[in-house]
């Protein structure tokens, strides 16, 4: 009997800075049995750098921490990751998403992040309602660059 190759993480954490490395390091431990390029484990762990750091930053109100989820789930060599917080939400998604916009001017970000996500990964998706929160969704499937260096567990 073949064993199915699905597999699903869930991980929940409060909303603090020092929680984006840990965001790293989980995305990659769950993608290396999949035996990423260099460059896919890269871009993975920018896009969900990125959203995470978009929870973190713009989620929660500065009067109290929140927390961001974390879901990944892997059908043999395709991935889907999706970050979200329960947070103040989104007004205008699509502005949102335009580059160089950011809701916080004053921490001088550079408002790339839902840009930076959309390059590296096969697939983005934003949802948010203002109150309630925002889900990011993400795909990627390995093996798309046969060139590139492959990671060794």
């Amino acid at each position: 009997m073949r064993r199915s190759s699905t597999n699903i993480c869930e991980i929940s954490f409060p909303a603090l800075s020092e929680n984006e490395s840990f965001a790293r390091m989980a995305v990659s431990a769950f993608v290396m049995p999949g035996n990423p390029t260099l460059e896919e484990l890269s871009d993975i762990k920018t896009a969900i750098s990125e959203a995470v750091t978009n929870a973190i930053l713009h989620g929660y109100n500065q009067d109290g921490i929140g927390k961001v989820h974390m879901r990944f789930e892997r059908e043999e060599d395709s991935f889907t990751f999706m970050v979200w917080d329960e947070g103040v939400g989104i007004e205008n998604v699509e502005q949102a998403m335009e580059p160089l916009y950011t809701s916080r001017p004053e921490l001088e970000r550079s408002g790339m992040g839902f840009s930076f996500m959309e390059a590296f990964m096969d697939s983005l998706a934003v949802e948010s309602e203002p109150g309630k929160g925002t889900k990011v969704t993400m795909t990627k499937s390995l093996g798309t660059n046969a060139d590139a260096s492959v990671c060794d567990e």
